[in-house]
């Protein structure tokens, strides 16, 4: 059926390709990120109270997460005035959210184009059903109409499966990458008001 859709069946096979590709990628990245031991936080708390700045980066440095590099970038500002501390926690926290999106727009691109391609094959299909039959005179046969409109429905439903697919794939993602970003704000205050405790 994928053949009788037109030479626009190709960008949309692509781009069904770069949608599997793109998800499976950026799933497996936010899942990887989202990884991180309960008992983080506490052994930081620990180390930092204890004066252990480089185990506390060490530890940062092994569990390696968008969570840690937080706060291994405030780690590195203790001395300096919180306000500073908690500005680089928030800068490199943007850096990691720009890292975690990356890759996002293009499947709410082709959540959006796939279809519209879809609309175009339909377009071009009908198009070329009227021009045979016009083209055929009184000499009328059924196959000229169908032929053309057949192709314009499989490349409808092409595009629509493809923009289907990209469009839940991207709304999935952002809900995880939503869910990780709290946790990084989560964390990210537990680090602050760390620095505020008195050492025991």
């Amino acid at each position: 059926m994928a053949f009788k859709g037109g030479w626009l069946m190709i960008p949309l096979f692509l781009l069904s390709i770069v949608t599997i590709y793109l998800f499976a990628q950026k799933w497996w990245a936010i899942k990887k990120a989202s990884k991180i031991d309960e008992n983080f936080m506490k052994d930081i708390r620990d180390c930092i109270h204890e004066g252990k700045i480089k185990a506390a980066l060490a530890l940062c440095e092994k569990t390696d997460t968008p969570i840690s590099r937080l706060i291994e970038k405030g780690i590195e500002r203790i001395g300096r005035p919180l306000s500073d501390i908690q500005t680089a926690v928030e800068n490199m926290g943007n850096v990691e959210v720009a890292r975690l999106e990356k890759g996002l727009p293009m499947l709410a691109t082709i959540a959006g184009g796939a279809p519209m391609i879809g609309f175009l094959g339909t377009v071009m299909g009908m198009v070329q059903a009227f021009y045979n039959m016009a083209a055929a005179g009184n000499n009328i046969d059924i196959t000229l109409l169908s032929g053309g409109i057949y192709t314009a429905m499989v490349t409808t439903v092409a595009g629509l499966i493809v923009g289907i697919m990209a469009y839940f794939g991207y709304n999935f993602l952002t809900s995880q990458v939503s869910d990780l970003v709290f946790k990084m704000q989560n964390n990210t205050i537990e680090f602050m008001d760390l620095l505020h405790e008195p050492v025991k």
